[in-house]
């Protein structure tokens, strides 16, 4: 039996997980010389390459001094929480990555408190040492402290220590050491990371905890072996979640090293591998042996906080732009996601509308964004968190928001967010002009904040945050403060009209952009809608005017992106996405239907 230790690596958001990873790989020998490598190869999908960010778990494998090590590399941001917390029960071990700046962060604590509960005892990695404001020792005792927080034994306690800075590809023991290689990490994982208990005798027990999807061999669950062995063409039981037990023959086994995937014939205990076959398997699912099958508890797989209503795209301009338009392909697409995406799911609403339920925006706008780019046209309204009742009590998400920002900023950042129900709970000066404050909020107050707070902290500071638990319902939570320019025209708009309207508020839009009736083209200055007409063009006479001359000075329009999108719109407002383009516009279009309808709600209330 080959020697094997399995391992995660865990951190905050942008901590250099993947880059970590990256390293590894080259300087354990994994590749050959004539192999060619990039930057943050574990981000394999183009959305993860372009923003810099991990949205899947990933494992990969490296081959050092005899051993063989299997090493996940996880999401940091709290939108994917679910995966990191399945991937956690797979391992022996967590790598813990914390920046050496910026130390404990909101997703650590989340990825720390789970580590600990399964009894793992972390490597504690300080990362980027090579950063001018970097305090190593600091966020040691920083992570003590967390530990200690969250109930750790003594010897989770005693955690090891390894400083590195992933990008210069070097790890050290001690801050005194030479900056090196990467060796002394890859040591102390075959050091302190326990092996795999079990053994190859006993009868077999595997646990499914990711998926993918392969279009000529159907689902393919990426699995532990916690006891046995398993081989290609091997007959064996499928226990699922709720008990029901399938017989299946394994019709396709595969090993990881490195980035390559190859088929192999057999493996055992404590390996980690990807099986085919099996149509209906799930994460959470165990693979037993078929004459005495002892299956493993199902995971936990955590509860969607966020709902969107995808449907289908009935604007004046629909179906000009995408290739996949009706509600049967958007289905088909939602079904497709959820064969792999645990942490989502979606039910049919009306004839063509799809409420579709995640963790956060974050991974609803991925979804739209890779939906967007495979050539569908939809539109898809304002999140809104999903509520449930818990003892006869109505209660809502909470999330733990931790802001770090210039010290002048502090208080604009702390009256915006009391409005919006959050209440303080630290705040703490971080030294070079910046205050760290830490609030919980209601994950309503969250919608649509983003951009208020890069707007009043100049740009410079960062917001993060984290999936608390669910508390009493909190009443209401004030949105956006400004209404809405909207069109009462079709056509393309018009570059003289676009100036007269500058001085009304932000546009959205340019000269010969397509807008129609209804169509939101920019942020009003006040709190009311506002509708406009962006298509007239100057009347043009025999006499000559006395501004004939005058030069016309458009400022440029505010690009919404989808994220942006989503989070300005209100109730009342949809995002329509395109291959093309992203356009907001009102639910009803009708002019008169639409001022019927606010008259109606005022004389409601």
């Amino acid at each position: 039996m080959r020697d094997i230790r399995n391992i995660a690596v865990i951190a905050h958001v942008d901590h250099g997980k993947t880059t970590l990873v990256d390293e590894l790989l080259k300087q354990s020998g994994t590749f050959g010389e004539r192999d060619e490598t990039e930057d943050r190869m574990m981000d394999s999908n183009d959305i993860e390459k372009e923003r810099g960010i991990t949205i899947l778990a990933k494992n990969t494998a490296i081959d050092y001094k005899d051993t063989r090590i299997n090493i996940i590399d996880t999401p940091g941001h709290a939108d994917f929480g679910g995966e990191v917390e399945r991937v956690l029960k797979m391992v022996d071990s967590v790598l813990l990555l914390v920046d050496a700046q910026e130390g404990v962060m909101p997703q650590t604590k989340f990825v720390v408190k789970k580590a600990l509960e399964l009894g793992h005892r972390p490597i504690v990695v300080v990362n980027k040492i090579d950063k001018d404001a970097a305090e190593p020792d600091r966020v040691v005792d920083e992570v003590f402290d967390l530990f200690d927080q969250m109930g750790a034994n003594e010897e989770q306690l005693e955690f090891p220590v390894i400083y590195a800075a992933a990008k210069n590809g070097y790890a050290k023991i001690s801050l005194e050491d030479e900056n090196k290689d990467m060796i002394p990490l890859l040591d102390m994982i075959i050091e302190e990371v326990p092996r795999p208990t079990g053994s190859d005798e006993a009868g077999l027990q595997l646990q499914v905890f990711n998926l993918t999807y392969d279009n000529f061999i159907g689902k393919i669950g990426i699995a532990r072996i916690f006891n046995g062995t398993i081989s290609m063409g091997e007959t064996v039981t499928l226990v699922k979640a709720d008990g029901e037990k399938v017989k299946g023959r394994v019709s396709k086994l595969i090993g990881f090293k490195g980035l390559e995937k190859m088929d192999i014939e057999k493996a055992g205990h404590g390996d980690i591998v990807a099986i085919a076959g099996f149509e209906t398997i799930d994460v959470g699912d165990s693979l037993c042996d078929p004459a005495n099958p002892m299956p493993l508890d199902p995971l936990h797989i955590e509860e969607p906080t966020l709902s969107v209503t995808f449907a289908v795209n009935d604007s004046p301009l629909a179906g000009t732009e995408g290739k996949y338009v009706t509600s049967n392909k958007i289905e088909e697409r939602l079904e497709f996601e959820m064969n792999t995406n645990i942490a989502m799911n979606f039910k049919p609403q009306g004839d063509a509308a799809f409420e579709v339920n995640g963790r956060g925006e974050l991974q609803i706008t991925i979804l739209a964004e890779n939906m967007r780019r495979e050539g569908f046209e939809f539109s898809i309204s304002r999140p809104e968190v999903i509520v449930k009742e818990i003892d006869g009590v109505k209660c809502e998400p909470f999330e733990h928001l931790v802001c770090d920002i210039p010290d002048e900023f502090s208080g604009t950042v702390i009256e915006t967010l009391g409005k919006r129900k959050a209440v303080m709970s630290n705040m703490v000066p971080m030294g070079n002009g910046q205050t760290r404050v830490e609030f919980e909020i209601p994950a309503r107050g969250l919608i649509g904040y983003r951009n208020e707070f890069l707007t009043s902290t100049k740009g410079e500071g960062v917001m993060n945050h984290s999936f608390l638990e669910f508390r009493a319902y909190s009443g209401t939570v004030t949105s956006r403060k400004n209404g809405a320019l909207i069109s009462t025209e079709d056509g393309e708009a018009v570059a003289y009209s676009i100036f007269n309207l500058q001085d009304r508020g932000q546009m959205f839009v340019s000269p010969q952009t397509k807008v129609y009736n209804g169509m939101v083209i920019g942020e009003h200055a006040r709190e009311n809608d506002l509708d406009v007409n962006p298509v007239k063009a100057k009347q043009q006479s025999n006499v000559r005017s006395s501004g004939a001359d005058e030069a016309i000075k458009i400022i440029p329009p505010r690009d919404m992106s989808l994220e942006l999108a989503m989070e300005w719109i209100e109730e009342d407002e949809i995002v329509e996405i395109t291959p093309e383009n992203i356009r907001i516009r009102k639910r009803e279009l009708d002019v008169s239907k639409r001022r019927r309808a606010a008259k109606d709600k005022k004389n409601n209330k």
